[in-house]
């Protein structure tokens, strides 16, 4: 029974201890395997688990599982987008001051990223919980994007948790975490 590839036992292990790293050290960035973002949706999506994505692929192989429980954008506790445009941040699920675990967690496939600062990608610098002072992370998105995200991750302890994968490499910004831009590619 493997979703898109990925192993059900060995590959989604990994990736969980990668996403933990990821998630306890902001900036850094894990190796999973191939392609991260279904490892990441595959690891974190089961059919209690409300998911929404642009991959009709994915979307079709968890639902062959009897994994998937599609819903809204705004109502998804995962979020996947192969394509930024594809999602609204600031309509995604943020949680509650009772429950703020209710917050998504937005899973974006990217082309690159980076611990950091990296050319031709938007570094953004990371405070908080995690961090030792401050932390780099140059991700392949736009700098609007990484400002809604930003935005989105602005009342704490709501908000969303973000999470970059490209190729076989994971990196996540909480929502405990402050972001400011440092550079734009």
């Amino acid at each position: 029974m493997r979703a898109v590839g990925v192993d059900p036992v060995h590959g989604t292990r990994e990736t969980y201890r990668a996403l933990l790293s990821a998630m306890s050290q902001p900036g850094t960035v894990e190796s999973t395997p191939e392609p991260a973002d279904y490892a990441v949706v595959v690891t974190l999506v089961d059919h209690e688990v409300g998911c929404w994505t642009d991959d009709d692929g994915l979307r079709s192989d968890l639902a062959d599982q009897g994994r998937l429980d599609a819903v809204d954008q705004s109502e998804a506790a995962v979020v996947h987008a192969r394509h930024h445009e594809n999602v609204a941040v600031e309509d995604c699920r943020r949680g509650s001051l009772v429950e703020p675990s209710d917050g998504a967690t937005v899973v974006y496939q990217v082309d690159a990223l980076a611990e950091g600062a990296a050319a031709d990608l938007t570094t953004v610098g990371l405070t908080g919980p995690g961090v030792d002072g401050t932390a780099a992370l140059s991700v392949a998105l736009p700098a609007t994007e990484l400002e809604a995200i930003a935005a989105a991750q602005s009342d704490y302890p709501r908000g969303v948790d973000a999470v970059f994968a490209s190729d076989d490499a994971v990196a996540a910004i909480p929502r405990s975490v402050t972001m400011e831009s440092l550079e734009v590619a």
